[in-house]
């Protein structure tokens, strides 16, 4: 942390970046970048510390992905980007937008994966110049069962998010807003749902193999049999091998509920995570419930849950938090890291104890992503 950090914000306007100095308390902006375009996710890739990859929806270029090998300074489309298989069918896919960008495993330098609307996968080899579609997902006999057209979120149905597990890079996990989480042990050639005991709207079974909304997933970087979900339906927990998800949402206080867009682990400590809360009434307003933002900790795996507000306003700020846009950096103490839909980036250096705005004015953000500066 001696360096400070990066946040790499994507908003429905441009993206900017914030660099702080190394006790995180002065902040430096780079930006408009791309101003007017839809950012929808930027981030730094780990094994180099300095390439950037940003899924963007532009006016004239239409869903496309970019990348910088020099902090920002400058950008280049990529030659091919996700696209689904040509088709004659009546049900012929085309990309909305790219939604998720991760680096690959370590030890695969080069290699990116990408989650998109419609749900799709796909997986470049080349530092993000070339896209191909994988087809042990978007092929697969099951997908428009999985993946039906008329489901998802206001702005289309996602696969929103991938995570591997950092022991093998065969072993991955997706989440998708219209089948829930899914898993494959091969690479990415075969996927299954890994959603027993999770919870289903609108369905006639409560609990269906298949047809969840996967908010967030977050496996855990020191302990990889550990991962937490915030669903469309409330706060999960699983611990492998198990396949068996527990509701760990519950022990939040019933006034406040347990949904959410995002979930983060503390990379050191298993049994801590934070969330940000959402009104989850039959309306969805998706506002702060009340009006108060808050963050809950917990520190037990979720058998109980703290509330964390001292400097966000106590009445009347009527903003959320959208999936990517919840990050934590690794530093000590940790620090937290939210962006808001009014525009405003809130921090904390001491773990969620006390908040801070750090920019505001910002067009509604929908990425924030911490990186070592």
């Amino acid at each position: 942390m001696a360096d400070g950090i990066r946040l790499l914000i994507g908003t429905r306007k441009g993206a900017w970046i914030y660099r702080s100095d190394g006790a995180r308390k002065s902040w430096d902006v780079t930006g408009p970048i791309m101003l007017g375009h839809i950012i929808n996710h930027v981030v730094c890739d780990p094994r180099d510390g300095k390439t950037l990859m940003m899924a963007a929806k532009t006016g004239h270029l239409g869903p496309t992905i970019f990348r910088s090998n020099d902090d920002g300074a400058t950008w280049k489309e990529a030659e091919k980007p996700p696209a689904f298989l040509k088709s004659d069918e009546p049900n012929a896919r085309a990309v909305s937008h790219t939604f998720w960008v991760e680096p690959g495993h370590a030890s695969e330098p080069g290699v990116w994966w990408a989650g998109a609307s419609p749900p799709g996968l796909f997986r470049s080899a080349d530092g993000g110049a070339t896209w191909e579609n994988v087809a042990g997902f978007n092929e697969h006999p099951k997908y428009w069962d999985w993946c039906p057209p008329d489901g998802g979120t206001p702005d289309g149905a996602l696969l929103n998010q991938i995570q591997i597990d950092p022991r093998d890079k065969a072993h991955m996990y997706i989440a998708t807003s219209t089948g829930g989480v899914f898993e494959s042990r091969d690479y990415a050639a075969s996927w299954a749902p890994l959603n027993q005991n999770v919870e289903a709207s609108f369905f006639p079974d409560p609990y269906p193999d298949y047809g969840q909304d996967a908010h967030y997933i977050a496996v855990h970087p020191a302990m990889p049999d550990r991962l937490y979900q915030q669903n469309h339906c409330g706060i999960y927990r699983l611990d492998r091998p198990g396949d068996r998800w527990e509701r760990i949402g519950n022990n939040m206080p019933k006034e406040i509920g347990d949904i959410d867009f995002t979930i983060i682990a503390h990379p050191r400590e298993p049994d801590t995570a934070w969330v940000f809360p959402m009104d989850g009434t039959e309306v969805w307003p998706r506002t702060s419930p009340g009006g108060k933002p808050a963050v809950y900790r917990t520190r037990d795996a979720g058998a109980s849950w703290e509330r964390q507000d001292r400097g966000f306003p106590p009445a009347q700020a009527w903003f959320t938090v959208k999936r990517q846009a919840f990050c934590a950096d690794a530093g000590t103490p940790l620090g937290l890291y939210l962006g808001a839909t009014n525009g405003e980036v809130w921090m904390s250096d001491d773990e969620g104890v006390h908040w801070r705005c750090i920019a505001a004015h910002l067009p509604e953000i929908y990425s924030v992503v911490a990186a070592p500066a």
